[in-house]
């Protein structure tokens, strides 16, 4: 069950941030990973990594998952990482036969490329317990 932690919270990250019609109004799309050819602003979902955070009698994983905003100009979008950060507070609960008992923003990072724009990164990370 290893990987299925990862993908669950992957998942329900996903849906999250699609599903937020305020958010959808400030950027271009959310992505499933970097997206090849998207203008900024826009949303993706990237790598989950995971580790063991069982219990004697139930599976569990630690995962820690990249969300990243990406823009053009200067600044980034201050309400476009709000809205991220309130779809953090909404991964705890049930997804995918894990339980997400909690949701946390551990680190960020904004970067900024030398091509133009920036990169606001969270790393979030969500402890799950299996079914």
């Amino acid at each position: 069950m290893s990987g299925g932690a990862e993908q669950a919270v992957r998942a329900k990250a996903l849906a999250l941030l699609r599903a937020d019609a305020v958010l959808a109004g400030l950027v271009h799309g959310v992505f499933d990973g970097a997206p090849p050819r998207a203008s900024a602003p826009y949303v993706s979902v990237g790598g989950a990594e995971g580790g063991d955070w069982g219990t004697k009698d139930r599976a569990g994983r630690e995962v820690r998952l990249t969300l990243v905003l990406a823009g053009a100009g200067t600044v980034p979008e201050d309400a476009g990482v709000a809205r991220i950060e309130s779809a953090v507070a909404a991964l705890r609960g049930p997804a995918e036969g894990w339980a997400i008992i909690a949701a946390r923003v551990l680190r960020t990072r904004l970067a900024i490329p030398r091509e133009g724009g920036w990169r606001y990164e969270l790393v979030v990370r969500c402890r799950c317990l299996a079914g």
